[in-house]
């Protein structure tokens, strides 16, 4: 099987396309590699997959020198012709959309960032899926999307028309979007809501590698709503499991969708929505103490209330991707983040 798997520079895209190649398929990897956060890194994970820096042109596909099922190209999603391009030349098999502009505080001062990346580039990939079918397409929601809904556990039945952040509004319209051309195209299209996704190679703007790095240094760590939150932390290798596990299954129509009471979660279209959390909250606390246990320091602590577009807590009901795909995410928090702290210590040599 050949797939595109988009955002492959990004946290979640190289270890999908990792465990991809690992298993003997053909993946042509895809990112804009922009400066949201350190470029280094995003580096170093193509450097992982035999991709080196001085290779990376953009627009033009670059072969790993070490994994011979693997190529890059360095492209902007936002701009359609060359994605059309790309398409037309590779007839993948499956595409697993992962790259995105991600953050929730971020989107509250640069809203315009996410409308070209999240909803115009969307647009362009399901445009290049209508004129190049494929067989299934996958792509990252987020669990943002339940917004202020407080009925736990967070369910893909329940209505999420009250977003509250533009992040979540982008990848809720993602949602409508791709309902549409399943509609309208037959394209069989998957969404998949992810619940605070943690683990090695992770992002630097999330709370574990922000708690870790400030811990190393002696700094206090910011700990919103004074650490009165709960949150449904989901390590990368569950994740990765749950998206490849969907990705092998291409959504179906629901034969007993009732237009009377319709589910939001799928469609007489070949159009589905998983939850992918690992069903266990875990208080914001408890998750600092696992880190403070992991790199053997005690964190200083300034408590401070909740942010904007924040939410208190988060519980993903994950019941049709385990009856769908026999697949539960189980991994407990002090192994996962032990895992990070490891990777983190290593990586930066401290």
């Amino acid at each position: 099987m050949k797939y595109l798997v988009t955002g492959t520079a990004g946290f979640i895209g190289f270890h999908v396309a990792t465990q991809l190649l690992e298993r003997g398929d053909e993946v042509v990897g895809l990112d804009i590699i922009n400066d949201y956060y350190d470029i280094n890194l995003k580096y170093s994970r193509l450097a992982h997959m035999g991709i080196q820096r001085d290779q990376v042109k953009k627009g033009e596909i670059v072969q790993s020198a070490q994994i011979p099922g693997y190529r890059f190209i360095q492209l902007d999603l936002s701009v359609k012709e060359p994605l059309l391009t790309l398409f037309a030349q590779e007839k993948f098999d499956v595409v697993i959309h992962l790259a995105a502009q991600a953050g929730v505080r971020y989107s509250l001062t640069n809203p315009e960032v996410y409308i070209e990346s999240n909803i115009v580039a969307f647009l362009n990939l399901l445009e290049c899926c209508r004129f190049h079918p494929v067989k299934h397409l996958v792509y990252a929601s987020s669990s943002s999307v339940y917004g202020s809904n407080e009925k736990m556990p967070f369910s893909t039945s329940d209505s999420v028309d009250h977003p509250i952040s533009l992040y979540a509004a982008s990848k809720k319209s993602n949602e409508l979007m791709a309902h549409t051309y399943s509609h309208l195209f037959n394209i069989p299209t998957t969404g998949l809501r992810f619940f605070t996704v943690y683990g090695p190679w992770g992002r630097p703007d999330m709370a574990l590698f922000l708690f870790t790095e400030a811990i190393m240094k002696g700094e206090p760590i910011q700990v919103f709503n004074h650490g009165n939150m709960k949150r449904d932390f989901t390590y990368i290798d569950d994740i990765v499991m749950g998206v490849i596990k969907v990705a092998d299954r291409p959504a179906s129509p629901n034969a007993d969708f009732d237009p009377q009471h319709p589910d939001p979660g799928s469609s007489k279209a070949p159009y589905k929505v998983y939850n992918i959390g690992n069903s266990a909250p875990v208080l914001l606390l408890d998750y600092i103490h696992a880190v403070e246990k992991g790199l053997g320091m005690k964190a200083k602590m300034d408590m401070l209330p909740m942010q904007p577009g924040d939410v208190p807590a988060s519980h993903a009901e994950v019941s049709d991707l385990v009856r769908d795909t026999g697949y539960k995410p189980d991994t407990p928090i002090d192994k996962g983040v032990k895992a990070f702290t490891d990777w983190y210590l290593d990586y930066y040599k401290k």
